[in-house]
């Protein structure tokens, strides 16, 4: 109960611009817990094509224990204490890789989907394996893809929301 396990499984694009573009070859994902902690995934992997998937099996543990990880777990009795936060997500983050030959060039967002941990306290539910929207970065109304992912958080929540009631 004192961790929060993600998994990025897979992702998918679907005919947008990213599709077209030939100069976004390889893709990595990152994750970001509000400002703690950034993962990304070890591999970037070659851009699928249309209705296809990459797949990362990539999973990472976040520790929310008292004893050594106290600023996270405050952050997180914040948002559950403060509904109107902003920040109660996890920010998953589709990243371009530049090809090894044009290693002066810069990774570049293409794309942002969201995971609330507020939503997964509220619904009583863990994320697992689900498909997230994947918002082009240049228009955040343009679904771009799916980003298969779990979230494995209710526990670690529950036990903050009980050490709330405590103070």
């Amino acid at each position: 109960s004192e961790k929060i396990r993600i998994e990025i499984i897979s992702l998918g694009l679907t005919g947008s611009r990213i599709a077209a573009d030939e100069t976004i070859q390889q893709l990595f994902v990152e994750c970001r817990l509000y400002n703690f902690i950034a993962e990304e995934t070890p591999v970037s992997l070659p851009k699928p094509a249309s209705g296809q998937r990459i797949h990362y099996n990539y999973s990472h543990v976040i520790y929310v224990d008292k004893a050594n990880n106290r600023a996270r777990r405050e952050y997180l009795k914040s948002i559950l204490q403060k509904p109107d936060l902003n920040t109660d997500s996890l920010l998953f983050t589709v990243v371009s890789d530049p090809p090894e030959d044009e290693q002066d060039l810069e990774c570049e967002d293409i794309g942002f989907a969201y995971v609330s941990l507020r939503g997964i306290f509220q619904k009583e539910r863990d994320i697992i394996e689900q498909d997230i929207d994947v918002f082009d970065s240049q228009d955040d109304s343009a679904v771009i893809g799916k980003l298969k992912v779990t979230v494995e958080a209710l526990e670690a929540l529950r036990s903050v929301y009980e050490e709330c009631k405590d103070d």
